[in-house]
């Protein structure tokens, strides 16, 4: 066994039982480790139609097959669970520490059965596991808990906690869960899931190390990389009041144009996300009022307070996750005086300040870093937090919501005070607020249909902060990933950047330049780059890298490579696409099992441009999103019209003995 641990931890909460089961080699060939780990272990242990909430229900910690080997940007852990938002496949996805830590106790996945009957948390090291007493943590947020479990489990090794707050205990569909006190694997409720199990935190402190088949190779292969991305840096001139400009001339522009991903490696190292803070409000990426508005209602005089420069000033210290060069985060100052304990704060990131900028016409930054702070200690999404707040002012701009449902308080577009004691309440799940820490989706319902027209989501969950009219390949995957409405799966940028068509003999080559026009068809090459798309994430998600690194472009950042230097194996770029077609039709097949019609996981109309904006650059663009989804699921092998797979894809995959109960 090279690169993978070869046996998974599994932890019965109700009983307080702590076993291993050993994971064949086959396994790992046919699933990797990581997302299809998880889906291998879900698929067979959660019977059908489980609450999510309930005991039936499991959650699991997975790590990367590359984590720990020496190659890099290779750092990060999933959770998987049946999640509380869809009703179907959970999963998030964190950086930090948490990953290597998973592999350094001797496994490559923890899973959790079973509620406990009090709250606890579970302790690994290199001489085992054990299930302590959580009751003083209760209630504790999310980055005071992870200090006291620090200084509670001192060991040898400075442990990694992953880590609940209070919106995942009180149950707030739209929680996640804490690692490096602020990175958040934030989506899908997993931390809803961690809270209905009263596990508040789990703390691993192994030293164990990974073996690999060729160290030498993947030592070679990391070097070179690492070499790539120390010189790429972008021109000293380039400065944050440019990026609008650069944003206009996108939107402006007929064409799309290759570019070298380690350009992207570049803004990256120098800003982060954020440097689509004030790019993607004039190209039309980042969403405004609630998806119903432009650049024309969130100007330059507002957009430009998000200027990266202007975070970048409040920068304390630079942070990067686990084995990464690249190093996108850093820890921010708190200018902020409405909580004295606020004095530091990972950088938001743009989903962030995009979700609690535009999206509500805030242009104050400084309740962004406040609302950043007070959410990751809460454990709360800030995508979903961000829609449900949007949805929520439209609602009252519309008089659905009124001043008596809010007690007293002011909804109004951009009033960032308003904004922060909602988001309390949320949290707390304390008047108006115990409707919305559930999501857009669920609130409507209670609501009634006249809320409906303003409940932006897709299959029960808020959308990642970039419009598919503006990269209709977004549009496409937010609709028709077993995990709807997520902006990491792909893009028509993402293909581009990649260049995964140098690699796999079947994925539609991009030309130097080509109109834009091009990626609105609906035909089977813009279908088949979805598909790539789709199995490339799978991949990335088995093996613990970041999507970040794939941005980079598959020249450089040489997984393929690193895969078969890590494992011994000798697979082609192909055979590993086609264990990401496994992994993804496994996780459509797990929400079959659990009642999904896929056709409702279609993106809300107003994403799509069903009623088309009538300014900005996204004027007048509507996405033929029912086609596309259809021309996506035939090339993937599964029913066009329903999006289930069918048997003859299920026989070519090999999963119709593990879909039937037999163990590979």
């Amino acid at each position: 066994m090279k690169g993978y641990c070869g046996k998974i931890l599994i932890v019965n909460l109700s009983t307080g039982e702590i076993g291993s089961e050993a994971i064949g080699d086959d396994i790992y060939e046919m699933l990797l480790s990581g997302v299809g780990l998880g889906a291998y272990y879900l698929y067979r242990h959660i019977p059908a139609m489980a609450d999510p909430l309930g005991p039936d229900n499991i959650l699991g910690f997975t790590s990367g097959l590359l984590t720990g080997s020496g190659s890099l940007v290779t750092g990060r852990w999933m959770v998987v669970c049946k999640s509380p938002l869809t009703g179907g496949w959970g999963d998030a996805n964190c950086g930090g520490t948490f990953s290597p830590a998973i592999k350094r106790c001797g496994y490559d996945a923890l899973f959790f059965k079973g509620i406990s009957a009090q709250p606890v948390y579970l302790y690994m090291d290199n001489h085992g596991a054990s299930l302590r007493d959580a009751a003083h943590l209760w209630g504790i947020d999310t980055v005071e808990s992870e200090s006291l479990l620090r200084n509670e489990c001192k060991a040898q090794k400075k442990p990694s906690v992953a880590v609940i707050g209070p919106a995942g205990e009180n149950g707030a569909l739209i929680s996640g869960i804490s690692n490096d006190s602020g990175r958040m694997a934030a989506r899908s409720g997993v931390g809803a899931v961690m809270g209905s199990k009263k596990l508040k935190a789990v703390v691993l402190a192994g030293s164990r190390r990974i073996a690999v088949h060729d160290s030498a190779r993947v030592k070679a292969i990391s070097k070179a990389y690492a070499i790539k991305i120390k010189k790429a840096a972008l021109p000293k001139i380039m400065k944050g009041w440019m990026l609008p400009l650069m944003g206009k001339m996108m939107a402006g522009s007929k064409n799309n144009a290759l570019m070298d991903g380690l350009a992207v490696a570049a803004m990256n190292k120098k800003w982060g996300t954020i440097a689509n803070n004030t790019v993607g409000v004039p190209n039309g990426d980042s969403p405004i009022k609630n998806w119903g508005g432009s650049v024309k209602d969130y100007g330059w005089g507002k957009y430009r307070h998000l200027n990266p420069d202007r975070i970048l000033r409040r920068h304390t210290k630079p942070y990067a996750c686990y084995a990464c060069p690249i190093g996108c985060g850093g820890i921010s100052a708190i200018q902020d005086v409405r909580d004295g304990r606020f004095k530091h704060t990972h950088k938001p990131e743009y989903e962030t300040c995009a979700a609690f900028g535009g999206l509500i016409l805030n242009s104050d930054l400084d309740a962004i870093f406040y609302i950043n702070e007070l959410l990751n200690r809460a454990g709360m999404d800030t995508i979903s937090a961000g829609g449900v707040v949007a949805f929520a002012m439209e609602c009252f701009q519309n008089g659905i919501i009124t001043k008596a449902d809010t007690a007293g308080l002011e909804l109004s577009w951009g009033n960032a005070d308003a904004v922060i004691e909602l988001l309390r309440r949320m949290i707390q799940r304390r008047g108006i607020g115990d409707l919305l820490a559930d999501g857009v989706k669920k609130a409507a319902e209670k609501i009634g249909a006249i809320a409906q027209p303003y409940a932006v989501h897709a299959g029960g969950q808020e959308p990642g902060m970039h419009d598919g009219k503006m990269d209709p390949l977004t549009g496409l995957h937010f609709s028709v990933e077993p995990t709807p409405g997520r902006h990491t799966i792909g893009a028509v940028v993402n293909y581009n950047l990649s260049r995964i068509w140098e690699f796999v003999s079947w994925a539609p080559k991009v030309p130097a330049k080509y109109p834009k026009d091009k990626d609105y068809a609906v035909n089977e090459e813009n279908a088949r780059k979805a598909k790539a798309n789709s199995c490339l994430k799978m991949i990335l998600d088995g093996a613990g890298g970041c999507l970040f690194a794939v941005l980079t472009g598959l020249n450089h950042w040489k997984i393929f490579d690193w895969l078969n230097a890590t494992t011994g194996w000798d697979k082609t770029p192909d055979d590993y696409m086609q264990i990401g077609m496994r992994i993804q039709t496994l996780r459509q097949m797990f929400n079959i099992k659990h009642g999904i019609d896929p056709k409702t996981f279609k993106m809300h109309d107003r994403m799509s441009g069903k009623t088309p904006l009538k300014e900005g650059p996204l004027a007048g663009i509507a996405l033929a999103i029912e086609p596309s989804m259809q021309s996506y699921w035939k090339e993937l092998g599964w029913d066009e019209n329903s999006g289930i797979p069918t048997q003859q894809a299920l026989d070519h995959l090999q999963l119709t003995p593990l879909l039937n109960g037999e163990v590979f």
